[in-house]
């Protein structure tokens, strides 16, 4: 009986390490993976998910954030405020660029200083927050449900369609090896893909904890090849997956953003 718990307390250990190295793993994954049936290993990811360690969802489970030390959320803040400054540097005066409903997206509009730019959004954080007079933004109007500030729906899909623009900037919750794009709101995948299709070339901005993410959520794959703007914590082995399918990979550090940009 000892052996026994004993192995079901290493296999415990080995799956939660997986979990958080990937983020997000599927029951039919983890049961290939450790040779069990998926009836067991949703009793390993009812034991773990009681114990704090991870969050489950149908099919799957995920890293629980509220188990995240707060020495990481400040280094995921920190990452994900370079990847803003940086992409902000990208965008020129004059231009006219799409910013989906991320937070870290939209946060390239506190770095733009004294440039000209026109910025269309489905974002309602912009009206929150008070921006340079040169900056004209537009927010795509539409719906949102509960506490969620990221607009979605016909409304904004009819805006949006009326709209090109030199640059796309778009968060993601997760992109995965073979360039496929996580969303965490089925209903703003389409006004992703448009926002892409309706711009000269595009950004997507993901931090390291979103690299070689998989999911059976919502999620699209990149036809028009783009950037990823990622930072250096971002595994090399994911980075190199998305080179190799043509995508152009940013990895920004310290030395890459200028102080006081």
């Amino acid at each position: 009986m000892k052996r026994d718990r004993q192995t079901v307390n290493l296999r415990h250990a080995e799956m939660l390490a997986l979990i958080r190295e990937r983020q997000e793993v599927l029951v039919d994954e983890l049961s290939r993976t450790f040779g069990i049936s998926t009836m067991t290993v949703r009793r390993d990811l009812q034991a773990l998910e009681e114990q704090g360690k991870i969050s489950r969802f149908h099919g799957g489970a995920s890293v629980d954030v509220r188990a995240v030390s707060a020495e990481e959320k400040d280094e995921v803040a920190h990452c994900r405020r370079l990847i803003a400054r940086y992409a902000a540097s990208l965008v020129r005066d004059g231009d006219s660029i799409l910013i989906n409903g991320s937070n870290t997206a939209i946060a390239l509009l506190e770095h733009l200083g004294a440039k000209s730019v026109s910025v269309f959004t489905n974002n309602s954080l912009v009206d929150r927050q008070r921006y340079s007079a040169n900056l004209d933004i537009l927010l795509s109007g539409g719906a949102f449900r509960g506490a969620s500030h990221i607009l979605t729906g016909d409304l904004a899909m009819r805006n949006l369609m009326d709209v090109r623009a030199d640059k796309a900037f778009l968060g993601c919750t997760g992109i995965s090896p073979d360039g496929e794009i996580l969303c965490g709101i089925p209903s703003e995948l389409a006004i992703n893909e448009t926002m892409i299709e309706h711009s000269d070339s595009y950004y997507i901005l993901a931090d390291y904890t979103k690299i070689g993410k998989t999911s059976a959520y919502a999620s699209f794959h990149l036809e028009k090849k783009g950037c990823v703007i990622t930072d250096a914590r971002a595994p090399e082995g994911v980075v190199e997956q998305l080179r190799a399918i043509g995508m152009e990979v940013i990895r920004v550090r310290e030395t890459d953003v200028e102080e006081g940009a």
